[in-house]
């Protein structure tokens, strides 16, 4: 059962308030989501990150044994601000990107949490015979959004090469942050259409569950930024893809290379990671052009789909982040999340999706209580 909570930090020079998801099995870890926003008024960029980094301080004391996993910070100007907000996240396993938050604050939290996990590498957690790695913030030489996307991936998998793993059997979620994405993602598609399929990943076998989105890192020439989840130690058939087909189709149909959505089991529960997903048929088509509470609507609709492949309902949700193409839509979306799911830790960014006919895309991790007693528990 996933639990909720609200936590409203003081001590800083900023009000922070944190949207908290746990999940626990009996006798298994605990693991938390948490989305952090301040309320930053005029303040600086120093003062509004000093203070999520005092909350964020706050909530891992609360929660006694825990690792932070993992930590995306929102940023509204990375060039301006990446350099102070490294420093003041000192230590954490951290992700930066330029995808302004649009609750008038200059920047915004997202933090993974476990219990009972020992840190064995950089961005490298392990328990019970599982590794968990995340590569953040990777970057790679080239001279437009191909090239580097073909070195990412080439160097991303000779990473998990070294440890014994493959991007086919291991990789279990990838982010792809592309600057000027209407310019630049088609480059991010190609290239990676083309390592996919020299490592045996095709249609006829599977793809990686992603989200590729505008997002700005801080240097000019680097057109693309990944992030990545892979997890050691897992078993043929422990990742199933989930694809909702009466709702959505194949991404390949049209180009694109990922999966809409994994399921990965344990022996204690199943972590069901939904792609970046928007308003499209199951032809490919963008459904409700021009209209974002209907776009939303429909974004809403293949979601649920996709979680009830997977065994899971929006109750089930530990984090959900939310793109937006343009600012005037946000007062609209956030009225329409907080009706509907006002517990669910969540934020809202600025970041136009891959198409321009897309006004709004939604991803989400959710946690559901299971036995797959073949495989080890988390």
């Amino acid at each position: 059962m996933i639990l909720h909570d609200e936590i409203v930090c003081g001590g800083g020079v900023c009000r922070v308030t944190a949207q908290v998801a746990s999940f626990a099995t009996h006798g298994g870890v605990r693991e938390w989501h948490a989305v952090l926003h301040v309320d930053g008024g005029e303040r600086q960029f120093a003062d509004q990150a000093a203070s999520l980094r005092r909350a964020f301080e706050t909530l891992r004391e609360g929660f006694a044994g825990a690792e932070c996993l993992m930590c995306r910070l929102f940023l509204s100007d990375a060039a301006a601000q990446q350099r102070a907000a490294a420093a003041i996240f000192a230590d954490v396993p951290l992700s930066m990107i330029q995808q302004p938050p649009l609750d008038g604050s200059k920047v915004a939290v997202w933090a993974i949490f476990c219990e009972g996990v020992e840190r064995v590498g950089e961005g490298a957690f392990s328990h019970n015979g599982y590794t968990h790695r995340y590569a953040l913030m990777r970057e790679a030489a080239g001279t437009d959004s191909a090239s580097q996307t073909t070195a990412l991936l080439d160097a991303y998998g000779a990473d998990l090469a070294s440890c014994g793993m493959t991007l086919a059997d291991n990789c279990v979620r990838t982010w792809f942050f592309v600057r000027d994405v209407d310019v630049n993602y088609q480059g991010v598609v190609d290239a990676r259409r083309e390592k996919f399929d020299s490592c045996g990943l095709t249609p006829k076998t599977h793809y990686i569950a992603s989200t590729g989105i505008e997002g700005k890192p801080d240097r000019r020439d680097v057109f693309v930024r990944m992030d990545a989840y892979s997890v050691e130690g897992l078993s043929e058939g422990q990742q199933q893809y989930l694809y909702a087909r009466d709702y959505l189709n194949p991404t390949y149909e049209y180009g694109v290379t990922f999966e809409r959505g994994v399921r990965v089991d344990y022996g204690d529960r199943s972590h069901i990671f939904i792609s970046g997903t928007a308003s499209i048929d199951n032809r490919g088509r963008v459904v409700h052009a021009g209209d974002v509470r209907r776009q939303t609507e429909r974004m809403w609709e293949n979601v649920d789909a996709l979680l009830r492949e997977g065994g899971a309902t929006m109750d089930d949700v530990m984090s959900i982040i939310v793109y937006l193409r343009d600012t005037a839509d946000y007062a609209a979306v956030r009225d329409m999340f907080a009706r509907r799911w006002p517990d669910i830790p969540a934020v809202i960014t600025l970041a136009p999706v891959c198409r321009p006919e897309w006004l709004v895309e939604m991803e989400c991790v959710a946690v559901t209580k299971g036995a797959v007693c073949s495989y080890r528990p988390l």
